[in-house]
């Protein structure tokens, strides 16, 4: 695979291969601690059941760094749509701690997975509908805060 023919897809497999290959290390390694004593069992050592969480950790670790490769591989063709993009995405970060209606919640987090999934199919055509989506549901309910009746002092007697 040469660095012009390898797309996000291809990054993204090798990060999946490289992932599942963690997560059978793992279940080798938890199959040779359980055997251990038993009659057939395999003797793993601490040592050797350390070093070997220490190559899945390592491993794992490798994986999410192939996975951040292929975003910004998938993004590379975004130009100033990247910025755009990490604006609405803090912006609506802070609306969802804040959103109080489940409908308004489900038309956020629906435009942030539009936005998301354009981007990991590498189709930027479909990120522009998708920032405008989510532009529409921020600011909609910006009006609907300002619209909002102002809460009421609570008095209490003392």
């Amino acid at each position: 695979m040469t660095s012009t023919t390898t797309l996000p897809a291809d990054i993204e497999a090798l990060a999946d291969s490289f992932a599942a290959s963690a997560d059978a290390l793992h279940k080798r390694i938890i199959r040779a601690i359980r055997q251990n004593g038993t009659p057939a069992g395999q003797a793993i050592t601490r040592e050797q059941a350390q070093a070997l969480f220490d190559q899945e950790v390592a491993l794992r670790q490798q994986a999410h760094a192939l996975y951040a490769d292929a975003v910004r591989y998938a993004t590379a063709g975004l130009g100033g749509q990247a910025q755009e993009l990490l604006d609405l995405a803090a912006r609506a970060r802070d609306r969802i701690r804040r959103i109080e209606r489940a409908k308004d919640l489900s038309g956020v987090a629906a435009a942030l997975l539009a936005a998301a999934a354009a981007i990991a199919a590498v189709r930027p055509e479909g990120l522009g509908p998708a920032l405008e989506d989510l532009k529409e549901h921020l600011e909609a309910l910006q009006d609907a805060d300002k619209a909002a009746p102002e809460p009421k002092p609570r008095h209490t007697m003392g």
